[in-house]
C-alpha cells in the first residue's frame, strides 16, 4: 500500500515531457528592452552575465539578442531600434520575431534598467534548471541502452552535471580597492599563524620551500623504481591524517594503482609502529613490539584515509570518484600512485599524448575541487646511466613519457638516493642518506632537502638541521 501511494505521487514522465521548461518571458523582455534603451551600458552588462543566447528560452528573444550583440561588436554601427530592425531584416528574421511593431512594444515595456543585474541572475537560474532537465533527460535515454557500459555511463552523467554547475559559476570583475583590505587581513593571518599557505607535509624544510600542499596545485614526486617514492608518499599521508602527528588532521584520498589496500595498511601500520614487515615473515616478531603495533592500530582508527586500489584507473574514473569523495567526505587532499599506470579516457596510439591528457586531467581536477593533488611519477632510465652507484641527479628531462607533466605541475620534486646503500641495512635504527630535490616550484624557490631513510621500517625523516647556504637554488 505504501509503495502504491508513493507511485501515485510520482509525476508521469509523459506529462513532464509536455510541460514547458522553467522560464520567464517578462524578465526576458525586460533584459532585451534594457539593451535597446541604454545600449552603451546595458549590452556589456548582459554579455558579461550570459555566455550564449541559450539563456533566453524564447527563440524570438534569442534571435533579437544575437542581432543586438552582432551590432554591438561592430565598431562602425550603433544599437538602436532602427539598426536592430535593419539587422533582423537582413537576416530575414524580422517578420519571424513579430516585425517592427514587436520591437517597439519591447522598447516601451520597461521604465528603467536599474534592476538589470537582478533580471540577468533570474534568467541564469532558469537556464541552469533547463540545462539540468536536458542532462537528466539525455541520461534517462542512455540508461535504457542495454549495451551501455554502466561505469562509463555513471561517469558521463556526473561529468555533465558537474559541467552544468561549473557553467553557473561566473567570475565578475572587481576593483582592487574592493579586495585589497580582505587580502591584507589574509596575509596578516598567515603571519599570525591563524591560517596556512598550504597543508603542512610534516617535512619542515620542504614546506619552507613550497608552502606545503596548496589548494588547486599539482605536486609531482618522481623517482626511479625501488627508491622509495611510495614510502615517502605514505609518510606524508601519515603526517596529514594522524591526530598524533598533526594538530589539524586532514582527510585524504589515496588512489593506489600498484598496491592493494591490505598492502598499504600493513605498510602504514609497520612504519607507524617502527618495526619491519619482515619480522612477521621470518617469525622474529617480539612480544615487546605488540604495544607499538596496537598503538599504531589505535592511531589509524581515528584517521580519515580513503584508499582506492583500482588498477589501471582512467582519468574519468578518478575524476568521478574524487568528486564523490569531495562531496560526501569533504576530502582535503588527493594522492595518486602513480601517474604512468593510469589511462586516458580515449584511445590513442601515442603514449606521450595519453600521458599529457592524464596530466592535464589531474591538474584540472585539483583546480575544480580546490584541493592539492600529490601525484607520483616514474623517471626514465637515463638517471641510472652513470659511473657512480647513485646514478645521475634527476632533472625535469628525466620524467618518463613526460609530455606535459612538467608544464602542468606547479611543483616537481625528485627523490634521489643510492639504491645499494639500503641492501645491507638490518637494524631498524640504521639509516642511509637521501635527497628530496625541489626542481620546479612555480611560486617559490628550488633546492635540495636532506633526508635520512630507514629501510627496515620504510620511513623518511628530515636530516639534521643545516644552514641556508647548504640549500642550493
Amino acid at each position: 500500500m505504501a509503495e502504491d501511494a508513493r507511485a501515485a505521487r510520482r509525476p508521469d514522465p509523459a506529462n513532464i515531457a509536455d510541460r514547458a521548461q522553467p522560464h520567464d518571458n517578462t524578465v526576458e523582455r525586460a533584459v532585451l528592452a534594457a539593451m535597446l534603451r541604454e545600449p552603451a551600458t546595458c549590452v556589456d552588462v548582459v554579455i558579461e552575465h550570459f555566455r550564449d543566447p541559450e539563456v533566453f528560452y524564447s527563440h524570438v528573444h534569442r534571435t533579437i539578442f544575437e542581432a543586438i550583440v552582432e551590432l554591438h561588436n561592430d565598431p562602425k554601427l550603433k544599437v538602436d531600434l532602427i539598426s536592430v530592425a535593419h539587422r533582423l531584416k537582413t537576416m530575414e528574421k524580422l517578420d519571424m520575431i513579430g516585425g517592427e511593431v514587436f520591437l517597439g512594444e519591447l522598447y516601451t515595456s520597461i521604465a528603467t534598467a536599474v534592476n538589470l543585474d537582478a533580471w540577468c541572475q533570474i534568467l541564469r537560474k532558469y537556464a541552469t534548471l533547463r540545462r539540468m532537465i536536458d542532462v537528466c533527460s539525455e541520461s534517462l535515454l542512455k540508461c535504457y541502452d542495454s549495451d551501455a557500459d554502466a561505469a562509463q555511463l555513471v561517469e558521463q552523467i556526473e561529468t555533465d552535471i558537474f559541467k552544468v554547475r561549473s557553467e553557473e559559476n561566473t567570475n565578475s570583475i572587481v576593483e582592487i580597492k574592493d579586495t585589497i583590505e580582505q587580502e591584507f587581513h589574509a596575509l596578516y593571518d598567515l603571519l599570525d599563524g591563524k591560517t596556512e599557505v598550504g597543508i603542512p607535509t610534516g617535512y619542515t624544510q620542504l614546506d619552507k620551500y613550497t608552502g606545503g600542499l596548496k589548494a588547486g596545485e599539482m605536486f609531482v614526486l618522481a623517482a626511479r623504481p625501488s627508491i622509495g617514492k611510495t614510502s615517502l608518499a605514505l609518510n606524508v599521508i601519515r603526517n596529514l591524517v594522524l591526530p598524533t602527528r598533526s594538530p589539524h588532521p586532514r582527510k585524504v584520498a589515496f588512489f593506489s594503482l600498484e598496491m592493494t589496500e591490505g598492502q598499504i595498511a600493513r605498510r602504514l601500520l609497520c612504519t607507524e609502529a617502527g618495526i619491519s614487515e619482515s619480522v612477521f615473515w621470518n617469525k622474529t616478531f617480539q612480544s615487546s613490539d605488540l604495544t607499538k603495533l596496537t598503538g599504531a592500530v589505535s592511531a589509524f582508527q581515528k584517521a580519515k584515509l580513503f584508499i582506492d586500489p583500482t588498477g589501471g584507473i582512467t582519468i574519468a574514473e578518478l575524476r568521478a570518484k574524487a568528486r564523490r569523495l569531495k562531496m560526501k567526505e569533504d576530502i582535503d587532499a588527493i594522492v595518486i600512485d602513480y601517474l604512468q599506470l593510469m589511462h586516458a579516457d580515449g584511445r590513442t596510439d601515442n603514449r606521450q599524448q595519453e600521458v599529457g591528457e592524464i596530466s592535464g586531467g589531474i591538474k584540472a581536477l585539483a583546480k575544480d575541487l580546490k584541493i592539492p593533488v600529490l601525484v607520483l611519477a616514474q623517471l626514465n632510465r637515463e638517471v641510472d646511466k652513470s659511473n657512480g652507484p647513485a646514478g645521475l641527479r634527476p632533472k625535469l628531462a628525466h620524467l618518463r613519457e613526460s609530455g606535459t607533466i612538467e608544464q602542468d605541475a606547479d611543483i616537481v620534486t625528485f627523490l634521489h638516493r643510492n639504491r645499494d646503500d639500503a641492501k645491507e641495512v638490518s637494524d631498524p635504527n640504521q639509516s642511509v642518506k637521501a635527497e628530496w630535490i625541489v626542481e620546479k616550484n612555480r611560486n617559490g624557490r628550488t633546492g635540495v632537502i636532506e633526508l635520512n631513510f630507514f629501510p627496515t621500517r620504510m620511513e623518511f625523516l628530515p636530516a639534521a638541521p643545516y644552514d641556508e647556504e647548504d640549500c642550493p637554488q
